[in-house]
């Protein structure tokens, strides 16, 4: 019981953050990363207003290993985020105007409040589950169908 006790104030308390945060039934849309090892398919779930942006993957315990999230920018900017309220390791891939990768930030880690940059003007950043990028061999240059 004195276990239970603590859970249950933790989770009173992280239920208004988790509530307000509209991360949950976004619209989703296909993305092909074409690597040297060839093309590799997800479905992105789309973070398209500013409040789902603040969001994003916050709050989330799991993601299926095909699965992921975009944020699309228009115009293209500078970018930079961090993993505040994030339990999931995550590589964050920053994506040009032009549809090729600037640069990876690579297992990102969970709650960390260091901020992870773009390498110029991003056009979105896409997240998948932490290894993805070095699993399919994505590098900088590499071109993102999206």
């Amino acid at each position: 019981m004195k276990f239970f006790l603590p859970l249950l104030a933790a989770l009173a308390l992280a239920t208004p953050a988790v509530a307000a945060c509209p991360n949950l039934g976004l619209k989703t849309k296909p993305a092909v990363f074409h690597t040297a090892t060839g093309k590799h398919r997800y479905t992105l779930e789309v973070a398209a207003s500013g409040e789902e942006q603040a969001c994003g993957l916050m709050f989330r315990a799991e993601m299926p290993r095909d699965r992921g999230m975009i944020f699309p920018f228009t115009p293209p900017r500078d970018a930079s985020f961090w993993m505040e309220n994030t339990v999931l390791p995550l590589d964050l891939i920053f994506v040009g105007p032009n549809n090729r990768v600037l640069n990876v930030a690579a297992n990102a880690v969970p709650y960390s409040r260091a901020f992870l940059r773009s390498k110029g003007p991003t056009a979105a950043v896409i997240e998948l589950n932490a290894g993805e990028a070095a699993r399919i061999g994505l590098k900088p240059g590499d071109r993102v169908k999206r």
